[in-house]
């Protein structure tokens, strides 16, 4: 059996989600006569013990569908809870990280003018943050700079693609440094 087209079909499942294809659709999108033979070889593969996955045809369509022995670990990930957004505190720790990183707590902390232990926590705990060094010196603080998984998250391909950081001449007061965050957090809503 080819294994590109037993890839293709476990792709196109998976797009197709809840509503499933018909092995009309499978045998024009694999230009196959006769599909019956990738739709089993496919469905023999997923039989395996170590897949999660199994094709079941629902209503003339077939569709991938969780097996049944695993709902227990379904269940409680559906049931974790999972804060869907990040705090006013952690957008303006993250944005500073993103900014100047590598950075200490205590620079931070600096820069927002309070604590930022909990909001560091948050994204640490979320993986948008990691620590990557230690500072050189007395105390040796902990160096924090975004992770891969802060890019994926934002839909950027690299730091460059951050909006501009205004100059220092248009931070002067507490206003614009509110517009700024204000853009920062526009530009993640818009993500």
């Amino acid at each position: 059996m080819n294994n590109e087209k037993l890839a293709a079909l476990e792709a196109m499942l998976y797009l197709a989600g809840n509503d499933g294809l018909t092995e009309q659709q499978i045998q024009t999108a694999l230009a196959e006569d006769d599909v019956e033979h990738v739709i089993q070889a496919f469905n023999d593969l997923l039989n395996r013990d170590d897949r999660g996955l199994e094709l079941q045809e629902i209503a003339g369509t077939y569709q991938l569908i969780t097996k049944t022995q695993l709902s227990p670990y379904i269940e409680k990930m559906v049931q974790a809870p999972r804060p869907s957004t990040l705090s006013q505190a952690a957008l303006e720790t993250l944005a500073i990280i993103a900014y100047n990183q590598p950075i200490s707590r205590a620079e931070v902390e600096e820069i927002r003018g309070v604590k930022s232990e909990k909001a560091i926590h948050t994204l640490v705990s979320r993986d948008l943050v990691k620590e990557v060094g230690r500072a050189e010196g007395t105390g040796r603080a902990i160096l924090y700079g975004v992770t891969d998984e802060f890019l994926t998250y934002f839909g950027l391909r690299s730091l460059d693609d951050l909006p501009p950081m205004p100059s220092d001449e248009t931070l002067d007061n507490e206003h614009d440094s509110d517009l700024f965050f204000e853009k920062f957090q526009q530009t993640i809503d818009d993500l």
